[in-house]
């Protein structure tokens, strides 16, 4: 039987047996007992599911994994430290030196960096696009050796909407995958494998949790690519020899999946803890009912920033004139999520003098919990951007970043409203 989202964020994930915990155990120990030398050994060949390291696999993690899987309509799921190495461990799995990425410049700064500067250390080139450019401006970068393209389903921060259309034509034209960071949105508000996408991309660190006391990233297969003979992707049509000549596309279902535990969680170990997983598991519970809320509080929030006079500026999708409106109310038709930017009237000084007025409104370095936050992207988490890329990835400088939590909406807008009240 398919339920909906509501009930898979209850119920996904673990089914106990007579007898056991109703809710996922912490499996904290990094080995596990076997009383046969052969049960063990078909572990290793992956010939059986079971666990023999937590480093590669957890029963917790396990729990977490499959509800997000499910709630995706993946067909697996791996957790992982957080939701940088997530991305890390995706290209890592796709990619080889000489390789390229080809990705939207709208994204998380960390996410930014690691395809600017730490991945062409190695060989592996980013290739940037501005995701409103026209699809022919796009298909120029790509070439035989692009292996995925990467993009966010709300952009952070400049909290733009991906045209899914638009980029899954260009990826089934080319064959190449299709990448989606879909942390801002969550599953509850859009599932991108619907609208094309074959991986998905979230740091469980942010809705997922929802609390901010859990680290942690998901890689989501969707098993709705085909690697088989495609010459662009070498790795999963040859044998790996580290596995007695496995050929993932050979794989029924999991091939992506399969070949990132098997060798890139293998050789690099940056596994979701147990208690971590414990953690992001009970957060997904309530993941309904925080979305709504989260998206319904920004909506109110937007409405009144934009009718303020120091206000230059609003970017949340959910309001009339935001040029994202119409799209958005295609793939984000049940809310269009809690995240917001909005541009102080004046400049970076202005900008952290209504910050620092916050009263209820706290200033840190997260968003996407159930307390109201705020940053100054072009000081924080865009820091080490040029001018020019700061506007390529739609960060002006007096752009506040507001992570609207599920307080009242009337205190947190009361709150905003004296702190606008204090700057010139």
């Amino acid at each position: 039987m398919a339920y909906r989202k509501d009930t898979i964020c209850v119920q996904g994930g673990y089914r106990p047996q007579s007898g056991e915990s109703r809710i996922p155990p912490i499996v904290q120990s990094t080995t596990y007992f076997y009383d046969s030398t052969q049960g063990m050994a078909d572990l290793f060949d992956l010939k059986a599911d079971g666990y023999f390291y937590s480093r590669l696999a957890n029963p917790t993690v396990a729990a977490f994994e499959g509800k997000v899987a499910e709630l995706e309509g993946g067909v697996a799921a791996i957790g992982c430290a957080s939701g940088m190495s997530a991305i890390m461990l995706m290209a890592f799995t796709l990619c080889n030196a000489g390789d390229n990425i080809v990705t939207s410049s709208a994204i998380y700064g960390g996410s930014f960096n690691l395809f600017s500067v730490t991945l062409p250390k190695l060989g592996i080139e980013g290739r940037f696009f501005d995701p409103d450019a026209p699809a022919e401006e796009i298909e120029a970068l790509i070439d035989e050796k692009t292996r995925f393209v990467f993009t966010e389903t709300i952009a952070n921060p400049s909290i733009k909407v991906l045209d899914f259309d638009k980029i899954h034509t260009i990826c089934k034209k080319y064959g190449v995958l299709f990448v989606v960071d879909n942390t801002l949105a969550t599953p509850i508000l859009c599932r991108p494998f619907e609208w094309g996408a074959n991986i998905v991309i979230h740091s469980s660190s942010k809705y997922l949790d929802g609390h901010a006391a859990a680290l942690g990233g998901v890689i989501v297969d969707g098993g709705n690519f085909g690697f088989r003979g495609n010459a662009r992707y070498p790795s999963f049509n040859t044998p790996d020899e580290s596995y007695h000549g496995l050929v993932y596309a050979d794989l029924p279902v999991a091939a992506f999946a399969t070949k990132c535990r098997a060798q890139m969680i293998r050789d690099m170990g940056a596994i979701m803890s147990p208690q971590n997983a414990f953690l992001s598991w009970l957060g997904c519970d309530t993941l309904a009912l925080r979305m709504e809320r989260h998206s319904s509080n920004a909506a109110q929030v937007a409405k009144y920033l934009s009718k303020h006079p120091k206000i230059d500026w609003v970017l949340h999708a959910s309001l009339p004139d935001n040029a994202y409106h119409s799209i958005a109310l295609k793939y984000l038709p049940n809310g269009q999520g809690g995240m917001l930017s909005f541009g102080i009237r004046g400049n970076v000084t202005q900008a952290a003098k209504f910050m620092e007025a916050l009263r209820l409104i706290t200033q840190e370095t997260h968003v996407a919990d159930v307390r109201s936050c705020v940053l100054h992207p072009a000081s924080t988490t865009h820091r080490q951007l040029t001018p020019e890329e700061l506007v390529a990835a739609g960060v002006p400088e007096n752009l506040v970043r507001l992570s609207v939590g599920i307080e009242h909406p009337d205190d947190i807008i009361a709150d905003l409203a004296q702190a606008l009240d204090q700057i010139d």
